[in-house]
């Protein structure tokens, strides 16, 4: 399903074309697919191509082109051609001299072309002439003319399991293996013209990961991306980036992965990851003497990973164990994989036993909006609007502004301060009253703009550490500063220790995994400091072990810092040394708290009543809401309620000239509190256009709507959705209901619901059945019923 932001709501058109036996409604939007669904295509017939791994595959227009790799006996070098419309396999045509049969090469597409480069070669049933190359041949697809690019000049060293990918107008070629030791030099050549293109080596800077090879690259948001691969010893499941501009490379960090979160891959090689929307997706290859068939996707926004979910109706082997393990198929790896508008390809590979596969199976991609729930809520404490609360923090009374529906929904510690602070105020009014002073308005009747700022004492609480605690409260994570600098590290210390006070675990964890991963050589000794000086005694324990490892112990008490570090932890970290203290092994699940989403769900729910300071009336009925939640979410009531706030404090609800059964506006509370996407299908009728009237930050509920209709509309809601197309004037669906209701009727006639509806639609039941049914036909029915 592709999933395009348009400038104007698109209209809805339905399939009318419904047998008897048709319980569902299909929306013509294009041919429809499940999201998330793998589905096994025709395997490569023995007769065009040898079932294969180590061998590569490209997308082309709506094609999939296959070349080399070998077949358990032999290496290869012909070139296959899938067509993903017909899923039909042929042999691509082609002329001139291809290059020789080899594997763990690379190919790329560029124009109209595709370049292979490097790779293994020889006879490997008599373990003769294997070789590494460095060799570059273009293939035009419109021609089928193969060619070798004869480069002047500095070449990189010959090999084969390296990285490659187009950028820029550019081939560019990391790492690898050249038949004695791994690389992580990088090579980049133009593409654009042959007769004076020239390789040239780049200067990499920053955190370059270890010489590695049989590992994926993916270039997302103008980055390269690797992950893993075969390193030795050094084997990791790290994430690296790579800066084309600046030739920078990046580890991403895991530290704000918390405990219980889904964490990266397993390490691994082998290994496919391609890259879609802000996504990467990693499938297969070997993790520590295991095939691992789990789909692993990448956030590339928000930094984190997730298993993707199979669709109920994906596709497996029967021969496979993996359909209980919800995975496409058995594990594999040396497969290779390609993306073709909204869906992956995936081709070959080595299985169980080592045999070589020739299935080729499509996985279809999510392409929705992203959710901007923590983007929007972030924006709204970096903008400060709507503010009506202000924290006076420590001794030198710093004031921090806030709002206090996000406060008071995301920490109980913080809740209680505010609340004694409001019934003061309150108190303080009454006196004032009492005394034939002004009176305060209620926070619901008073003009915009001129409530008084809640002031909340915290006196334990400095400025910088509170506003990390802040941020983390309004997005729920926190920016985390230089990794391994002792003074940002002594900050997130201090914002721990007001984690621990103000009872906020999710925070508390974070904060921990951060410094953590942040302690070394250089900071220890005032990390262990400021623990013992702030009491923190899980810091303190993780600082005296780092100390006191075989491989730290010695470079550290050597360093000046030792020799003014307080007596009493001198003490401790020679008697640690002396006889460490026996490890202690804790099964108890770790508190990892709860999240925005939870939190504000809960504040929905009824939690945050209390708190209410504006009313939305539907068709005449009010629900209390948020005026800052509402502001953050939606550019409708930012701009009223910075503007022409209503002087009662009420706002009227509708979509334009349609007001929203109380259902849908639920469900529409539902996706400004927190993100949530799951409604009925009538609901969706009713706020498809919400995203344009309310100026929500993307159409991402509106294509969850899409989808909603999309899937099937059944004989059990399809008097719901009759009702809901009655009110929104959706012609269309009304006659579709109209017509699954006569062609089912029998089944309808059964359903509580249609003695509810009302004395129209009944009648345009009555109108449709008497058009559509024969006297027998009535007859007939009628004894059944």
């Amino acid at each position: 399903m592709s999933c395009k932001s348009t400038k104007v709501a698109p209209s809805v058109d339905f399939d009318h074309s419904c047998s008897d036996s048709v319980e569902y409604l299909t929306l013509n939007f294009g041919p429809f697919e499940t999201v998330h669904r793998w589905r096994r295509l025709p395997p490569c017939d023995e007769f065009v191509g040898a079932r294969r791994s180590k061998h590569t595959v490209v997308a082309y227009r709506d094609a999939i082109y296959v070349f080399g790799g070998d077949n358990g006996k032999n290496m290869l070098n012909d070139l296959l051609r899938f067509d993903v419309k017909d899923c039909s396999w042929c042999r691509a045509f082609t002329t001139g001299t291809p290059p020789a049969p080899r594997y763990h090469h690379s190919a790329v597409v560029y124009g109209s072309s595709m370049f292979v480069f490097g790779g293994y070669t020889g006879d490997i049933y008599s373990n003769s002439n294997l070789k590494n190359k460095n060799d570059l041949f273009e293939y035009k697809f419109a021609t089928g003319q193969w060619t070798e690019w004869k480069v002047e000049g500095s070449l990189p060293v010959a090999r084969s399991a390296h990285g490659a990918t187009v950028y820029s107008d550019k081939l560019w070629i990391f790492a690898g293996y050249d038949g004695n030791a791994r690389l992580n030099d990088m090579w980049t050549i133009s593409l654009q013209d042959r007769e004076h293109a020239c390789w040239e080596e780049i200067d990499q800077s920053g955190e370059i990961p270890p010489s590695c090879c049989n590992f994926p690259v993916a270039v997302c948001r103008d980055k390269m991306f690797v992950f893993s691969g075969q390193s030795g010893a050094k084997i990791t499941n790290n994430l690296f980036q790579f800066e084309f501009q600046g030739h920078m490379w990046t580890r991403i960090p895991t530290e704000h992965l918390l405990r219980g979160s889904p964490p990266p891959p397993q390490r691994r090689y082998g290994h496919t990851m391609v890259a879609f929307d802000r996504h990467l997706y990693v499938f297969g290859g070997a993790a520590d003497n295991t095939l691992p068939n789990e789909l692993h996707c990448y956030d590339v926004d928000s930094q984190t990973w997730e298993v993707i979910q199979p669709s109920h109706d994906s596709e497996f082997m029967e021969t496979s164990s993996a359909s209980a393990n919800r995975g496409c198929t058995n594990g594999r790896l040396f497969h290779a994989a390609a993306v073709i508008l909204d869906a992956m390809y995936i081709f070959g590979g080595t299985v169980d036993n080592n045999v070589r596969s020739g299935e080729m199976y499509r996985f279809q991609f999510s392409c929705y909006p992203k959710c901007t729930l923590h983007e929007d809520y972030g924006k709204l404490w970096e903008n400060r609007q709507f503010c009506d609360v202000e924290f006076i923090l420590g001794e030198s009374e710093e004031r921090v502004l806030g709002h206090i529906a996000i406060v008071t929904a995301r920490c109980q510690w913080l809740r209680k301060k505010i609340l004694q602070a409001r019934d003061r105020q309150r108190q303080s009014s009454e006196d004032e009253g009492a005394a034939g002073g002004p009176k305060d308005m209620p926070a619901g009747n008073r003009p915009s703009g001129t409530q008084p700022l809640l002031e909340v004492s915290i006196r334990e609480a400095e400025a910088q550490p509170f506003e990390v605690l802040m941020q983390f409260l309004y997005t729920d994570k926190i920016q985390y500063p230089r990794r391994g600098h002792v003074q940002d590290v002594l900050l997130i210390m201090d914002v721990y220790k007001l984690a621990l006070s103000f009872k906020l675990s999710r925070l508390e964890q974070l904060c921990v995994q951060y410094i953590e991963a942040s302690v070394d050589l250089q900071n220890v000794l005032s990390v262990c400091e400021n623990a013992n000086k702030l009491q923190l005694d899980q810091l303190k324990e993780h600082c005296l072990n780092f100390v006191v490892k075989e491989s730290h112990f010695n470079q550290v008490i050597m360093t000046k810092e030792f020799e003014h570090l307080s007596t009493p932890l001198i003490v401790e970290i020679v008697r640690r040394k002396q006889q460490p203290p026996p490890r202690v092994y804790s099964d108890q699940p770790v508190d990892i708290g709860t999240s925005l989403v939870q939190d504000m769900k809960a504040y929905l729910e009824g939690s945050g009543f209390e708190f209410c300071d504006i009313i939305l009336l539907l068709d005449g009925h009010p629900r209390p809401a948020h005026k800052a939640i509402l502001a953050a979410r939606s550019s409708y009531f930012e701009a009223m309620f910075r503007s022409f706030m209503p002087v009662d404090g009420q706002v009227n609800i509708s979509i334009g000239e349609m007001v929203p059964s109380k259902q849908a506006f639920e469900s529409m509370l539902r996706y400004i509190y927190y993100g949530d996407v799951n409604m009925p299908p009538e609901d969706s009728l009713y706020l498809f256009a919400a995203p344009y009237y309310y100026g929500f930050s993307n159409n991402r509920l509106q294509a969850y709507c899409k989808q909603n209709l999309e899937m099937n509309v059944t004989v059990e809601n399809v008097l719901q959705i009759l009702e809901a197309a009655d009110k929104t004037q959706a012609l269309d669906m009304k006659k579709h209901c109209l017509h699954i209701i006569v062609h089912q009727f029998i089944k309808v006639s059964k359903l509580p619901n249609l003695r509810s509806l009302s004395q129209l639609l009944l009648l345009d039941i009555i109108e449709s059945l008497a058009t559509h049914i024969s006297d027998k036909q009535c007859a007939e029915m009628c004894s059944d019923i």
